[in-house]
């Protein structure tokens, strides 16, 4: 049964380390969206530390909650029904989220729905641009990186993913041998600014006949170049390093384009707010290239909001049997 009445969708994403909730009307209308950072915790260890981040979601989920509703002037009285992110992500974080949203909802009589963080990201272009099918999406972030065809909402095929470590991951283990902090990727963007990109020629691992990628290769080579040279410019390695990563991005993203006969695409996932990426990405000719703004494309909550919307006007909700799961495709049934 699909509904055509208006909506009003709490969203909650609680699938690493960011507590975020949002409040969405009619899957588009983002009324408002908080996104509580733990940046000062995990950075003391240098990268997310799983027991932490759960605990401080436990201490800030109602707050976070509160303020949401807050600053969009809602009432739970007035609310459609509730989604939340159950996977995948750290299990111990995703337990927070959906155990907070399930009580929620049956404490205020509401239909609950899980959503797929994956779907998330692939779906957050469409709170600022038209839904355009089918299209190209890359979903590249510190979990994943992932080339989706999208034939319509609800509809993917995985046609490319990495076979071993994340963009995002890679950006942040190297910017730890540099000794740069955490997150790594934000500071090498940075950095790489002011460097040469052709300082040093690291590889670009391609993989032929494939869309899969890979970057330990890429990573261990910066290793062995930190190792064997000195005097180096941390600006040159981090530029050399991000258009390795860049270059890989945007062929793999082309030959996808190109084997499929579709010149739009999507970049979304906390590596799409990388500011050398997003130039590269708008040079693109004869492409359509979708991006969502830097504030919807780390893990929000908005974007769990509108593929919840979704669902629940298919009248696809879940119960409260809902249980998160670590590892979840995106063509998985989160109800």
């Amino acid at each position: 049964m699909q509904l055509d009445t208006d909506s009003l969708i709490l969203a909650i994403d609680t699938s690493c380390d960011d507590t975020s909730a949002a409040v969405i009307r009619n899957g588009r209308s983002v009324l408002s969206s908080i996104v509580y950072g733990q940046g000062e915790i995990h950075s003391l260890y240098g990268g997310v530390v799983p027991e932490a981040a759960s605990r401080r979601h436990t201490e800030m989920i109602w707050p976070t909650v509160q303020l949401a509703m807050e600053k969009s002037n809602t009432e739970f009285s007035q609310l459609s029904a509730i989604a939340v992110c159950s996977g995948p992500g750290l299990i111990g974080c995703l337990i927070v989220g959906t155990s907070f949203a399930k009580a929620l909802a049956y404490a205020s009589n509401l239909p609950l729905i899980g959503v797929n963080h994956l779907e998330g990201h692939v779906c957050s272009v469409f709170l600022t641009h038209e839904s355009v099918f089918p299209h190209i999406s890359l979903v590249i972030s510190g979990g994943h990186t992932s080339l989706y065809l999208v034939q319509s909402m609800g509809a993917y095929e995985e046609i490319g993913r990495t076979r071993d470590d994340a963009a995002g991951e890679a950006y942040d283990k190297v910017a730890k041998m540099l000794g740069l902090g955490y997150p790594g990727g934000p500071i090498i963007d940075n950095l790489a600014k002011t460097g040469d990109p052709k300082a040093v020629n690291f590889p670009r691992a391609l993989i032929k006949g494939t869309l899969d990628f890979s970057f330990s290769g890429l990573k261990t080579s910066v290793r062995n170049y930190l190792l064997h040279n000195q005097n180096i410019s941390t600006e040159d390695v981090c530029a050399s390093f991000q258009a390795a990563v860049t270059d890989t991005i945007i062929t793999k993203l082309l030959w996808a384009a190109e084997t499929h006969g579709i010149n739009t695409l999507s970049v979304s996932g906390g590596v799409a707010a990388n500011e050398g990426l997003r130039q590269r990405l708008q040079t693109l000719k004869n492409m359509r290239v979708l991006l969502p703004p830097k504030e919807h494309c780390t893990d929000n909550a908005a974007m769990i909001g509108l593929v919840g919307d979704y669902y629940f006007k298919q009248g696809a909700v879940s119960d409260l049997t809902l249980n998160p799961k670590a590892c979840l495709s995106i063509t998985a049934n989160c109800g």
